[in-house]
């Protein structure tokens, strides 16, 4: 029997319900890409390899829908879009680098040194 129904979505505990939030392929990379930083839609495309234009936007339009992130547009030619996290999108970032951290310590287990894996970018 599910816990709760949310805009007419079943979920059965608070971690289903978190995860559908910042779960999936793409939107935890893109958080984890704004933590420290505002970038630009081209910014973001760039730093996810194989994301298409598509999945992009949608996966920025529901983080922003759900309150994750912040989209400012500025009247420019060409047009200029910027993301940022917002307070709610900061505290997803507290969850992802606990998963982070015990994916690596996970990997070192298994033998695998994050360190020369993630050499060349952040994990």
């Amino acid at each position: 029997m599910p816990d709760f129904l949310d805009n007419g979505r079943v979920y059965y505990n608070p971690v289903d319900y978190a995860m559908h939030h910042i779960g999936g392929t793409w939107k935890t990379p893109i958080l984890w890409r704004l933590r420290n930083q505002t970038l630009r839609y081209s910014e973001l495309k760039k730093s996810l390899d194989h994301i298409s234009h598509k999945m992009l936007t949608t996966q920025l339009h529901e983080l922003e829908e759900n309150g994750f992130v912040t989209r400012t547009a500025y009247a420019t030619v060409p047009p200029k879009v910027e993301y940022a996290l917002t307070e709610k999108g900061q505290r997803a970032i507290q969850v992802i680098d606990a998963i982070r951290a015990y994916g690596m310590e996970l990997m070192r287990e298994a033998g695998i040194d994050p360190d020369i894996v993630f050499k060349k970018r952040e994990a």
